[in-house]
């Protein structure tokens, strides 16, 4: 009897051994298996998945486990209860303002325990990133992610109302005056009924506490850049939004939009623009394979027209984090770090439509080629030499970005004067900033 139970434990205790031998994430004999959560745009996920595989037979000991989740809010709740629960993934895709919440819980890795380490990367190779994509990867100064794709905003136009308006269809408006001028000579009412039937250019005035209310900042800030100005000075104690440059980039906005009677323009620009009631539209990357199933639309991409001050366009992007609870953050590097690669990254812009995010790129042959076939894309890819991110606000983002949509809704809709508008912004939003000091 009592060899019975000794041999009944001694088969319960290799039993537990066997299950723990593995890791949670292997699958394989003899490989090593890394979850990656992500939200890519659902029509990118193939082309990410093809992406992947690739990776699979670069690095025959790595699979990767890539899970989908549909959108980056469930994504970032999603990430929250799995840190608490201490399941987290091995790496996941995110945006950039995730990280002040993940870095908080102590649950991502700085990015020099893999960037300075044996197999990590060089100066030239960090330098080789565009700046702006770097300044979201970090959090007060410290580098947490690695950008995965880049975008920005530019201008799309329909070529033949350029023609009809004996504009030139090659080329877009080159500053903000031309914008302005082509603006009104676009807006026609073709039938003298005295309503509008096609529209020169959308201002993209959106509810402030809606959805959209972000959406509609980010597209202003690249006329707050290009008058010189900033949004917050570089210590995060004041906002800098209601100063000389933010003044002019507002009233610009509202002029457009007194002007060309905007108030009875579909919010829904890319339909008007898709079905030739809209000639000129700031847009992104993302929307390129949509324009290009269009056969009768004749349309071109440009950058976006240069301000008082200089050219800049708003950068965006997903980034890429390692979890402190991955069994293989050595592994995990390794896919980041083959992602950067710069041929990988033409390839993945070719598959997936995002912009790379490093200067070389341009310089792969094959994607050289690929973006003479791609005029559209290639306006985009060649404006992230201008692009710029937001300065950093560690605290408080989304409020103050309210209180800025809230301005540019009043001095639009509203009608009321910009520089009224943007001080009692700014005075809010210095307001919060006083409170966090304070803490």
């Amino acid at each position: 009897m009592e060899i019975a139970q000794t041999l009944l434990q001694l088969i319960i205790v290799l039993a537990i051994l066997a299950s723990g031998c593995g890791t949670k994430n292997d699958r394989s004999p003899g490989k090593v298996t890394i979850t990656f959560w992500h939200s890519f745009v659902s029509a990118t996920v193939p082309a990410f998945d093809e992406l992947l595989k690739e990776f699979e037979k670069q690095h025959p000991t790595i699979e990767v486990r890539a899970q989908y989740v549909p959108t980056g809010d469930a994504l970032l709740q999603k990430l929250i209860t799995a840190v608490q629960s201490r399941s987290a993934p091995d790496i996941s895709w995110i945006h950039s303002n995730y990280l002040q919440n993940l870095v908080e819980a102590d649950a991502i890795y700085p990015m020099d325990e893999f960037t300075k380490g044996p197999n990590g990367l060089s100066a030239e190779e960090l330098n080789d990133l565009y700046p702006a994509l770097l300044q979201g990867s970090a959090w007060r100064g410290t580098v947490y992610s690695m950008p995965m794709e880049a975008t920005n905003l530019g201008l799309m136009f329909n070529k033949q109302m350029f023609r009809d308006a004996g504009l030139d269809p090659e080329r877009g408006p080159g500053t903000w005056d031309e914008l302005y001028a082509y603006a009104k000579k676009l807006t026609v009412d073709k039938d003298h009924d005295g309503k509008i039937d096609q529209y020169g250019f959308f201002i993209p005035i959106f509810p402030a506490s809606g959805p959209l209310g972000d959406w509609m900042v980010w597209q202003w800030y690249p006329f707050l850049w290009q008058a010189g100005g900033y949004e917050i000075d570089s210590g995060q104690t004041h906002l800098l939004l209601n100063g000389d440059a933010g003044v002019k980039a507002l009233s610009f906005w509202k002029k457009i939009y007194d002007d060309l009677n905007l108030r009875s323009v579909t919010a829904d620009y890319d339909a008007a623009f898709a079905g030739k009631k809209l000639a000129m539209a700031m847009d992104g990357p993302w929307n390129l394979p949509r324009y290009e199933k269009l056969k009768e639309l004749d349309w071109a991409a440009a950058p976006l027209p240069a301000g008082p001050a200089k050219r800049a366009t708003v950068v965006g992007g997903e980034y890429l984090v390692i979890f402190k609870q991955s069994e293989h953050p050595s592994e995990a590097w390794t896919l980041i770090k083959w992602l950067l690669d710069p041929e990988v990254q033409a390839l993945w812009s070719e598959k997936s439509g995002y912009l790379p995010v490093r200067h070389s790129v341009l310089q792969v042959k094959e994607y050289q080629e690929f973006l003479k076939k791609k005029p559209g894309l290639r306006a985009f890819v060649e404006q992230m030499e201008v692009g710029q991110a937001t300065r950093p606000i560690d605290y408080h983002g989304l409020e103050i970005s309210r209180n800025l949509a809230v301005a540019i809704e009043k001095a639009t809709v509203g009608g009321l004067d910009p520089k009224n508008v943007l001080d009692e912004a700014a005075a809010a939003s210095d307001q919060l900033l006083r409170q966090t000091a304070k803490r």
